[in-house]
């Protein structure tokens, strides 16, 4: 028999004996065919070899960790940056496969062929998540290395250029810079053994990467321009130091040289980085052999250096601008939530990530009289100072239209009319919500906004069709400014999730699919909401998108007093669904407020009142409900129109069909009125109701 552990000790395949079972184990015929295998998660680095694998690349199995940085040294630095950026090239243009052919150092100082294969593995969007392949020696195939050819190096220098740019060209902040420069395989673009990265900070040098490990030697990690390093120097001159042997490197840096002799440094290349003609940093790449720099080489370096420093200066830029433009953005939004007794409020809200521009999301909660609160989410159309300059004046004048105490659909209205005299090009989406936290009733306004969603106290998670009307400033143009009103019930503990469209909306992706991957991801969220807020934050984070995201979270606790509150309901002419909204409002408020046993009373002559006002006038009709407390609790109703004829009653006769709807309010109110009105009048009328307290001491 064969023996298999010959084959798991890392035994050469010339050493593993002819098998005698049948089939094979295919880790035997690999080992036989001189082939290893690898498995590289790219997600988190680890890159795993098997015995053949790690005997094949010539790696002892004590040096290798699992990781790509353990194989730095082993393959010429020209390979291995033809190797890197095949496998990059492969990676983002979608292929399944690759195989490319380099060499191998091996340790009689010696040079054999080896092949890789790959095979790519990829996630349901296309991502790369890892890469399962074969490495074998192909010495036999190809022989040994011939010399390179005339214009190899030009090649090379070719491939190093275009590798660092393809690499900085996504990089999008300073951090994206840094990041590169610390990852082990910018050594193998660069064809160095180490490099330092020193970018100016307030005066000083800052080192903020070193590769392929961080060992900042004590007392470089904050110099000055004036001190005797390198990097210092220039920085100062603005002209490359190129450092050939140890002896050139004690003598001109004698005290950073007493510190890096140990690590095995004997030449060195500092390039300045220099953006419109002002210094901003330093890059140093060091090298283990003594070496002098090529006129080639050192041309190669100063594309290098320039190509670098337009990167950073421009990340420097993005970093800038998007600082100022996202503390503008901030500045315009409330400071603080203010606490609302019986409800919860969180709000965030996240830029874009790809961009500089100020968006014009925002989101606002407004405390209102009589335990109400209103909510606010909108965003005004474009990504400018513009768009967050709309966005302050509209937010300022929806928090004044509705501390007038207007309903729902008036402030909606008038903020469209405002938004429209501003004589702007830009119309913004809105979504308003009065909640009465007494109650539990929400009277929604939507202006061309995407609907909120509604989280129940079991985690399921549902989407409010809320009816809407054209967004702000487009509505008041077209003179369609009547917005309907939509009513739900807010249960204790239940959360009204109002946001913007940057929190659904992914490139590749409709709007239904991103409200149902909303709605999972709430479903399975937490549920104390501040951990809720930051959860959308943070998914949103993950991505690269193009718009910013609000995003408001409101939840009723329970009714925050004993008594009070007031709901008010807009209802235009020929409007059915208003009509059955307020008589859904109306239902609702009675019932929370514990006047269930004059329900029906209170809703037949609160539609009367409004049936009267819309057949009888040529408007509107506005119905406000509201709890008085006192001495005794009463329901007052009051319906508001725009005529001020004052109504008659009179006594229909036996045959008549109308005349008695006042009538039917003296008979079935303990009292009511009419009240002239500015611009028209109000006729109310009020119900007693016992507390609720005797009701539950007659109850038991």
């Amino acid at each position: 028999m064969v023996d298999r552990g010959a084959v798991d000790r890392g035994v050469t395949p010339a050493a593993v004996p002819s098998p005698d079972d049948w089939p094979a184990r295919p880790e035997l015929i690999l080992a036989l065919n001189q082939t290893g295998s690898f498995d590289w998660d790219l997600d988190t680095g680890r890159l795993h070899l098997d015995p053949a694998a790690l005997e094949i690349l010539q790696m002892p199995p004590e040096r290798f960790h699992g990781s790509i940085a353990d194989l730095a040294g082993r393959v010429p630095r020209d390979d291995a940056a033809r190797l890197d950026a095949l496998v990059s090239q492969h990676l983002k243009n979608g292929s399944d496969t690759y195989g490319a052919y380099y060499r191998i150092r091996t340790g009689d100082g010696g040079m054999r062929w080896t092949y890789t294969q790959g095979r790519i593995q990829r996630d349901a969007e296309g991502r790369p998540r890892r890469i399962l392949g074969l490495v074998r020696d192909a010495t036999q195939e190809l022989g040994q290395a011939g010399p390179r050819e005339p214009d190899a190096e030009r090649r090379h220098q070719t491939t190093v250029v275009e590798t660092i740019t393809a690499a900085l060209a996504h990089a999008r902040t300073v951090q994206d810079v840094i990041d590169f420069f610390k990852d082990s395989r910018a050594v193998e673009h660069l064809g160095s053994d180490l490099l330092v990265l020193g970018l100016l900070d307030s005066g000083r040098i800052h080192l903020v990467a070193e590769g392929p490990s961080e060992h900042f030697i004590p007392g470089t990690l904050y110099t000055r321009v004036d001190d005797d390093f390198p990097m210092s120097e220039v920085i100062r001159t603005l002209v490359p130091r190129f450092i050939e042997s140890p002896e050139e490197f004690a003598s001109g840096y004698p005290w950073l040289w007493e510190r890096i002799k140990d690590i095995g440094i004997a030449s060195a290349a500092y390039l300045p980085l220099i953006a419109q003609a002002r210094p901003i940093g330093a890059l140093g790449l060091l090298y283990r052999d003594a070496r002098g720099f090529t006129r080639q080489e050192r041309n190669l370096f100063i594309a290098l250096s320039s190509s670098l420093s337009q990167a950073i200066a421009r990340a420097m830029l993005f970093d800038q601008e998007h600082d100022l433009a996202e503390g503008l953005q901030q500045s315009m939004l409330p400071r603080r939530i203010p606490e609302v007794p019986g409800a919860q409020i969180a709000v965030r809200y996240r830029s874009a990530r790809m961009g500089r521009d100020i968006g014009g999301d925002w989101y606002d909660a407004i405390p209102l009289p009589g335990g109400r609160v209103g909510a606010v989410i909108g965003d005004v159309q474009g990504h400018d100072t513009h768009a967050a300059a709309v966005m302050g004046q509209l937010r300022i004048v929806l928090r004044a239209y509705a501390t007038e105490g207007h309903s729902p659909a008036t402030v909606m209205a008038r903020a469209s009319s405002f938004l429209h005299e501003l004589e702007t090009d830009r119309f913004a989406t809105c979504t308003y919500a009065e909640a009465d936290l007494t109650t539990g009733v929400v009277q929604l306004v939507r202006a061309g906004h995407i609907d909120p969603l509604l989280r129940h106290t079991d985690g399921t998670c549902r989407r409010l069709p809320v009816s809407g009307g054209l967004p702000l400033g487009l509505s008041a143009e077209f003179g369609r400014i009547d917005y309907p009103v939509t009513t739900v019930e807010l249960d204790p503990g239940e959360t009204l999730m109002m946001f913007t469209d940057g929190l659904v909306e992914q490139p590749g992706s409709d709007l239904d699919e991103g409200m149902r991957r909303l709605s999972g991801l709430v479903r399975e969220g937490p549920y104390d909401l501040d951990k809720l807020a930051d959860l959308l934050c943070d998914v949103v984070g993950e991505r690269v998108g193009e718009d910013d995201m609000a995003v408001l979270l409101l939840r009723r606790h329970g009714p925050a007093t004993r008594g009070g509150g007031r709901l008010q309901q807009h209802i235009a002419p020929a409007d059915p669904d208003g009509l059955s909204a307020g008589r859904h409002m109306i239902r609702a408020a009675v019932r929370a407020w514990g006047a269930r046993e004059r329900s029906d009373e209170v809703e037949l002559v609160a539609d009367e009142l409004v049936t009267n006002a819309l057949l009888h006038t040529d408007g509107a009709a506005v119905v406000t409900i509201r709890m008085i407390t006192g001495p005794e609790r009463r329901v007052r109703v009051e319906v508001e129109d725009k005529s001020s004829a004052l109504p008659r009653r009179r006594e229909p006769g036996e045959s008549g069909v109308s005349g008695r709807g006042l009538l039917l309010v003296d008979r079935l109110a303990d009292v009511w009125g009419v009240e002239p009105r500015g611009t028209g009048k109000s006729v109310w009328c009020e119900f007693v109701v016992p507390d609720r307290h005797h009701v539950a001491d007659d109850a038991g």
